[in-house]
This record gives structure tokens, C-alpha cells and sequence, in this order.
């Protein structure tokens, strides 16, 4: 569980760069063309690949995103984060793979999108409001402000 802002970057980069690996893999990429290409006469084919891959990575992120809200580093429902994080990752990249219009990314293309994804992920996200200054103990200190009727 990220602890700070900056290993959120790290988690969310290296998520995205494995992520994106994988799935613009050519093999991985023909599976999802079949899929489409077929999903009107045997749905449970993009049933069972929406299932097994989108749902799990999505699964995956949530969870990332979860943590980063219970260690106060964002604020949003973690489901919605994963997806506004998705879609900075990919653009229009999935599209294009699909068409064929665009070849795969190279390993460094592949880093440097799943980077920009995160600095910009973070940008739209800025830190709660009460992640700028450290949370006192409440009762039994010496501060006024915690006194009854304050």
C-alpha cells in the first residue's frame, strides 16, 4: 500500500507498464479481434475475456487505488479512479492495436506512456485537503482547539 505520493507514481508506473505490455502483446491483441469479430454469434467468448482480463487488471488498480485512499493520498470512489487511470494510460492506444493503424510500443514507449499516465493521474488528483497537515491526537491534549464547544 502506497504510503506517499510519490510511491503511488511508482506503483501506478510500473502497474501501467506491465499492463500495457502484456495486453498490447500481438497474441493478446488477435484474441481481442476474435473476440469482437465473433462476440454476436459466441458472446461468452468476450464474456469470458472481459472476465479473465479487463475485469481482473481493473480489480487490481481498484485495490491500488483503495490503498491510496485509506493511506489519504486520494480522494474519489477507487473504481472510478482505476478508470480515469486506464484512460489516461491507453488514449487511443487500444484502439489504433486493434485497427492495426498503430504498431506496438517499444519497452522504453511503453515506460514512458505508463509515467505520463501516473504524473498526469496525480495531477488531476491533488492530495485531500487533510493530507496537507498532519492529523493531531484528539482529546487530552493541550491544544484549545480541542476543547468542548469549539
Amino acid at each position: 500500500m502506497p504510503r506517499d505520493r510519490e510511491t503511488l507514481a511508482r506503483v501506478l508506473a510500473s502497474f501501467g507498464t506491465q499492463l500495457v505490455r502484456e495486453i498490447s502483446d500481438p497474441t493478446v491483441i488477435a484474441v481481442f479481434r476474435l473476440a469482437i469479430a465473433e462476440a454476436v454469434h459466441a458472446p461468452e467468448v468476450a464474456q469470458a475475456l472481459d472476465s479473465i482480463g479487463r475485469q481482473t487488471s481493473r480489480a487490481a488498480l481498484s485495490k491500488i487505488m483503495a490503498g491510496a485512499q485509506a493511506s489519504g493520498l486520494l480522494d474519489g470512489r477507487p473504481a472510478e479512479l482505476a478508470e480515469q487511470f486506464g484512460g489516461l494510460l491507453w488514449g487511443n492506444l487500444m484502439i489504433s492495436l486493434l485497427l492495426g493503424v498503430a504498431e506496438r510500443p517499444n519497452p522504453r514507449e511503453i515506460a514512458r506512456r505508463a509515467r505520463d499516465a501516473a504524473a498526469a493521474f496525480l495531477q488531476l488528483h491533488p492530495p485531500p485537503d487533510d493530507a496537507a497537515t498532519p492529523r493531531q491526537p484528539s482529546g487530552g491534549g493541550n491544544d484549545p482547539s480541542d476543547a468542548a464547544g469549539s
